[in-house]
């Protein structure tokens, strides 16, 4: 019994893992995913291997405030006189590394408290859901120059305000959807068994989360990059003189009409990058919607899988 149930469970996980690589494969196969992940692999691309590309020092000046196109300055000069295209190509790893950090930040504690809220229920939930209802009252980069603004700019403070900002709208998702989960048959039969509660969230409710939760880190990803890049231009974020897109765009745009590269070129990439992410999110959450009205129309019994045609 204890080998059948075994293997069960074991069949169980690698179902939800086919499931969840069976959503992103499918999502990579539409039109809309394709160029989501081109746009999203190319900029992100562009960030890794930049500062190894960069002609000169992001931080070297080298030509009078705006230079125009000319010579080694491909994309000219910017207002204190340094490389636009080296400060380009070097000023997107950090902001990434600071989004992707505060995403993960986001998310963990989003769903760590969704899934509590869900599964107990009772003062929790309603401590939770509160305690989120106070957060959310604040727009989210107001709440981190709440937060920023008590210390003052530090990049290990900015990730933990974004990530933050984002945890009640992951808790509501998750509460939400871990509701649905925990009311099921297969977690009720595992729960009258006496398995302990962090065993059941860890194996049972965890698992059936994968989709939706691929869906949050792609919106908050993107959030998180538009939120930090913001917090850059009014001088609350990654600080100069270390290259960012976000600080590239206020430090420049008084010369728009110099060198409109200076400027023009880092918001593109930052547009690029929050589109391609976006686009390619709303794939994975259209191909998980189809994975999940697909497997409704299967009823399992034991060994035996009956399955119904779509009408």
């Amino acid at each position: 019994m204890t080998g059948r149930t075994g293997t069960s469970r074991q069949a169980g996980r690698g179902a939800r893992r086919s499931e969840l690589a069976h959503t992103l494969l499918a999502a990579t196969r539409t039109r809309r995913g394709m160029i989501g992940l081109t746009l999203t692999g190319i900029v992100c691309g562009l960030a890794a291997i930049g500062p190894w590309l960069a002609p000169h020092s992001p931080t070297e000046f080298l030509a009078p405030t705006f230079a125009p196109r000319g010579g080694d300055l491909l994309l000219g000069s910017d207002a204190l006189g340094r490389d636009v295209l080296s400060r380009v190509l070097a000023g997107g790893w950090l902001l990434l590394l600071a989004a992707a950090a505060a995403t993960a930040l986001g998310i963990v504690v989003g769903t760590t408290a969704g899934i509590i809220a869900a599964y107990f229920g009772g003062w929790r939930d309603s401590v939770i859901m509160r305690l989120a209802d106070v957060v959310l009252a604040f727009p989210q980069i107001v709440f981190a120059l709440l937060l920023i603004s008590v210390v003052g700019p530090n990049t290990a403070l900015l990730v933990g305000a974004v990530g933050l900002s984002h945890a009640p709208q992951v808790a509501r998702v998750v509460r939400g959807t871990a509701m649905d989960i925990a009311e099921r048959d297969f977690v009720k039969a595992v729960q009258i068994t006496g398995v302990r509660a962090g065993r059941v969230i860890r194996r049972e409710i965890l698992p059936n989360l994968m989709s939706p939760l691929m869906v949050e880190i792609g919106l908050r990803m993107a959030y998180s990059i538009v939120i930090i890049a913001g917090l850059s231009f009014i001088g609350f974020g990654l600080q100069p003189p270390t290259p960012n897109w976000g600080t590239m765009i206020n430090e420049n745009r008084i010369g728009l009409t110099q060198n409109l590269w200076a400027t023009v070129v880092p918001s593109l990439l930052l547009a690029t990058l929050c589109v391609g992410l976006n686009t390619f999110t709303d794939a994975v959450a259209r191909a998980a919607l189809g994975t999940d009205r697909a497997d409704r129309l299967h009823a399992t019994d034991g060994h035996t899988t009956v399955e119904v045609d779509q009408p």
